[in-house]
Parts: C-alpha cells; structure tokens; sequence
C-alpha cells in the first residue's frame, strides 16, 4: 500500500505528513522516553543519552507482539481497485459469507497478536454505520443497511483473546468538508465514534497520504488534535506510523535495516516545555522523513538536538496487492517467503505488520490461509526448542543469574561486564547440537545498547572459528548462516553505547 500507491505522497505532500513525538515524564534517574542534547554534550555524553533512551509502556508493549495483521477491506474489495475514487455507490458492498470469525481466528492461530481494520480508506466508505456520512454500510445491501464490519471484527479479537486496530484514512475522497477546517471537525467525530463503540483498541493507524478531495482541495491535517484525543479516549493505544509511538519503516517489502536503532533524532523538543511539563506528554509536530538507511548511528546522533525512542513497523501484503484481487490468487506469498520476512522485520528489531485482505465473499482467501497455516507450522519447527536450554553458560556478570539468558522468560536477564568495552557469552552443551540460526534480545525497558556482536564455534580441533556478525539487537535479531556442529560457542560483544541487558540468547535449526 505504501511503496507503489503511498510514496509519491511522501515527495509531494509533505506538509501533510506531520509525525508527532511524545516526551514522558522522567522512567528513572537516568531512563527518559526522550532526552534533549545540550550544544555543549560531548561525543561520550551523547551516547551516553542515547543508551538511557527507553520505551513507553505502549511502546514496550505494542514491540512485544512481534506479528500483526492488516485487513484491508472495503468497496475496493468489489471494484478491482487498490484506490477508491469516492464516488462508488454502497450497494457494491455485498459480501455473501462476511466472516469476521474466520479472519481472527485464523490469525491468533497463526501466532498474530493484533488485527487492524481499514475501517475508512481513501475512498471515503466506513465499514460502520457511522452517523457523519452517508457513504457506509448502512446504506449496503449486506443484512439490508444493517450490518457493522469493525462491530463484527472487534468482537472475534475479544472472543480469540486478539488485541483490536483501527486504521481511519486521513484522506477522504468523498467527503465534501475534504479541504476545509470543518473536515478536523468530521474526522475527529468518526476518530470518536471508533474510539468509543467497540471496547479497547490496541492501535490507531494513520498513513501520510494526502490527495485531493471531491472538491479538488488538499487538506492541513489537525494531527495534533487528533492523538490529544487518542490519548484521551484510549490511553494504550498505540499510534502508527504517523504518530508518536511507531514509525514506518520507510518500504512495503517486509525488511527492516541491518542496523535498526529505535532511538533516533528529533530536533524540535523545547527544553522549557519538557521541564514545564515534566509529568505529562508534551506533543510536538515536526516534518520528518524517517526512511533513510542510517537514522541512529553515532555519526547521526552527535547532530541531534534531541533523542526519542520511535521503533519501526515493517509492513507488506500477502499478495501483491492490498485488496483482494482474484487474478492474484496464485502470487500469495509461500510460508518460506513468510519466514523470510520474519527474519527480516520481527528478526531486524521491528514489529511485522503483514496485510491479509479478506475477498468477495467476506473471509480470507484458500490460497492466503493455507500459506498462513504453513508459515506457522515452520516457526513452530524452528524455534520450538532453544538448543542452548540445559547448557553451561559462563560470562562475568554484574547482574543477573547466567542461566537467565537460556531460560525462555523475556523478564529475566543479566548485565554483564564490560571489559575493554567487550563481554563475552560462553555455552558449553551436554552433546552436539547443530543450528543454523542465531537469536539475540535486549531487555528493551533498559535500552537498546549494543552496536556490534558475533557469534564463533569451536571446531573439532578445538579453534575458534566465527560464523556470523551482526550491528545492533533491540528487542530482537535474527541471523542465519551455514549449518555449524558444535558443543561450544561464543557469543561476543564487541561493542555497545553502556552495558547491555540480555533478556535471552539462542540458537536453532532452520529446515528449508
């Protein structure tokens, strides 16, 4: 949705694509959601900001489910397009078997912990009856004007123990307040209808397009206004990727960067206003563009006025499309691929986003569940069992029980100690074990510190030999490499911002 029908809209728009940043109140003496770099902070004193930089608790939370889902649905579904232009009449709503039941619980038992609906893409059509317009469902055939989409999936989340998404386009093409200040008034009267009829909503999703209306006008979004009221109505949720929480990560393709910091630049955070304001969110709105390649390194921070922890979300489609289209039933994603993509978004420090378009009928597609199934059962082959479990595990820790690292509980970890700016993790198995795959995570709510890692086995000969490197960690990284054999390995930090926390370290076998 974003790569080949949003991202003109980054090169065009920008002045409706508003990221706004939350400074929370003070974490702990040294730990901040955000922290102002002082002109006079030197290298070392940046760096050691940037270390103490955590996440909120929506943050910590919303990163600690790993896979989402996207539904995109709506008049898209029966028109053949991927945009809506406004102008297509309900009555081409009307799906035969709608199943929202289907749709979630496929999903929770694909190990999915969100489900976010288009409720209102850019064409306009709400998916319930929504009292500020007349382009909805109740004016749809489907159970004659009487149905609710976002009622329907809602209730499965609640039901499968999901959590629930909104996704509201900003951009209405059907709309004729589009281009006007009244139309701040309309969306933020829809935000409050999906904010308060359904229960508990996890995440608000908002994209940075910004069209032409049906009366040829642009619109200056009231962003700010808007997540005052998200933060009002539902405290918890999450607010993507045009928000303060979550951030795109700048492709539509599954792939985060090699080197993913969640703590990056922002330069308009008033000093006065945050110590004014200490205890509450201060919200801000600079213009950014977060889709480079480097966004937190060293070389990037030394020129920050300000730091916030603004993870990324990597989001792609099952299909090639983000609706449903027949003709793509044969190009849905294989439960390889999906594993691939895994690696590279869950495994590269992100939250997968992964789009599932329900088709004509109301429920998900043959093709899309058997590939869903499929993707579930390689991940329960590969990281059902952690080989490092039972081994010996030495490193000079000033923190934390060693065994903490292999335990598989998140909330136990260990600090170790840093010796010339390095640690090193030393296994030792009671028998062989052979893996190809390598998991790394920080305990997050301490920081993400390490810069540089690598991994090394000893070979038969008793030599070390290294068989995988990687930059940073976060909450998760995932490296593959060659199949290796071996009782002993190594896992060495070479680098990091301040000492690390490790919540847990292993290693699997991948079968492809």
């Amino acid at each position: 949705m974003w790569l080949k029908t949003h991202s003109r809209f980054f090169r065009t728009a920008a002045a409706c694509m508003v990221l706004l940043f939350s400074v929370s109140s003070l974490l702990s003496a040294q730990e901040q959601n955000a922290v102002v770099i002082d002109p006079a902070d030197s290298p070392a004193e940046i760096v050691r900001k940037a270390a103490n930089v955590v996440p909120s608790r929506r943050q910590f939370d919303w990163q600690r489910q790993e896979l989402t889902a996207f539904l995109h649905y709506g008049v898209n579904t029966y028109t053949g397009r991927e945009w809506g232009d406004g102008t297509e009449s309900p009555a081409v709503f009307r799906p035969a078997a709608l199943d929202a039941d289907q749709w979630i619980r496929e999903l929770k038992a694909a190990g999915f912990k969100c489900a976010i609906l288009t409720c209102k893409h850019h064409d306009g059509f709400c998916l319930w009856p929504s009292a500020y317009t007349e382009h909805s469902v109740k004016h749809a055939p489907w159970k004659d004007g009487k149905g609710d989409v976002v009622r329907e999936v809602s209730d499965a989340c609640r039901k499968y123990g999901m959590s629930f998404g909104i996704y509201l386009s900003p951009w209405d093409r059907n709309s004729r307040l589009y281009g006007t200040e009244a139309y701040n008034d309309y969306f933020v009267k829809q935000l409050t209808e999906l904010l308060t009829q359904y229960g508990k909503v996890s995440e608000v999703w908002f994209d940075g397009a910004c069209g032409e209306g049906a009366n040829g006008r642009k619109q200056e979004y009231d962003f700010v206004r808007w997540y005052s009221l998200i933060r009002r109505l539902q405290p918890d949720a999450v607010i993507a990727v045009m928000g303060p929480d979550v951030r795109w990560v700048g492709t539509e393709t599954g792939r985060g960067r090699e080197t993913e910091w969640s703590v990056v630049p922002k330069d308009n955070l008033d000093p006065e206003a945050i110590a004014e304001h200490s205890q509450k969110e201060v919200l801000t709105a600079p213009v950014g563009d977060m889709r480079g390649q480097d966004l937190g390194s060293r070389k990037v921070i030394e020129k920050a006025k300000s730091l916030v922890w603004y993870p990324a979300e990597i989001d792609v489609s099952i299909r090639p499309g983000w609706f449903y289209h027949a003709d793509q039933d044969s190009k849905v994603k294989s439960p390889k691929e999906l594993m691939d993509i895994y690696f590279t978004s869950v495994g590269m420090n992100g939250v997968l986003l992964l789009n599932l378009p329900p088709d004509k009928e109301g429920r998900l597609a043959k093709g899309d569940v058997e590939s869903l199934r499929g993707f579930r059962r390689l991940y329960d082959t590969t990281f059902a069992h952690n080989l490092l479990s039972g081994a010996r595990v030495r490193c000079r820790l000033s923190d934390g029980k060693a065994g903490n690292v292999i335990d598989g509980d998140y909330d136990t970890s260990v600090r170790p100690e840093l010796k010339g700016g390095k640690a090193v993790f030393l296994f030792r198995t009671k028998r062989p074990v052979t893996f190809n795959v390598l998991s790394v995570q920080e305990d997050i709510r301490r920081g993400q510190r390490v810069e540089a890692f690598s991994l090394e086995v000893k070979d038969a000969g008793g030599k070390w030999k290294e068989v995988a490197v990687g930059t940073t960690v976060g909450h998760k990284r995932l490296l593959k490499f060659p199949t290796q054999t071996a009782r002993e390995v190594r896992l060495t930090i070479g680098q990091a911002r301040a000492v690390p926390t490790f919540s847990e370290i292993g290693l699997y076998r991948l079968v492809e």
